[in-house]
């Protein structure tokens, strides 16, 4: 990580399993969200991923996008997968990348209009781990996004 990226830096900073798991690059563009992490800290008794790791590192994915979403559309929201399933389709056999979109600008634009007006809104997302470009997990989850109330978070940029 040469230029640290600020969320990155802020994963880091309030979830210490970031650190752990190794979590090296941050990537976030219109609408798309990666997240890379080293199989070496990430790995099981049989010499493959462990698959707490993948499915965390899939999970915190999710969880980003929808909060880098909400903040660059002037939102400040805590946000919490509330339902996950996950498909496991071969062992991890070398450093993998969570890969995440944003669902289509309709949805999108119903989910903070629901955000705005009801205070809270549930956002469904498919993420991907892969290795070397392949797909070897895949996770559908439910994320609720709720407006804060009393606190004023960090700007993460």
């Amino acid at each position: 990580m040469s230029q640290a990226d600020p969320f990155l830096v802020w994963l880091n900073e309030n979830i210490p399993l970031t650190r752990v798991m190794g979590i090296s690059s941050c990537q976030y563009h219109s609408g798309q969200l990666t997240l890379s992490a080293p199989l070496s800290v990430n790995i099981n008794d049989k010499g493959t991923g462990f698959a707490g790791a993948t499915t965390a590192l899939a999970t915190l994915a999710g969880w980003s996008l929808i909060t880098r979403y909400t903040q660059d559309s002037g939102l400040e929201a805590e946000v919490m997968i509330v339902e996950s399933q996950v498909r496991y389709l071969r062992p991890v056999t070398a450093d993998f990348t969570a890969s995440v979109c944003l669902p289509d600008a309709e949805t999108c634009r119903g989910f903070l209009q629901q955000l705005q007006q009801r205070g809270k809104a549930r956002l469904t997302l498919e993420v991907s781990i892969q290795e070397q470009g392949q797909p070897v997990l895949l996770l559908d989850g439910e994320y609720l996004a709720r407006l804060k109330q009393d606190k004023t978070p960090p700007a993460i940029s």
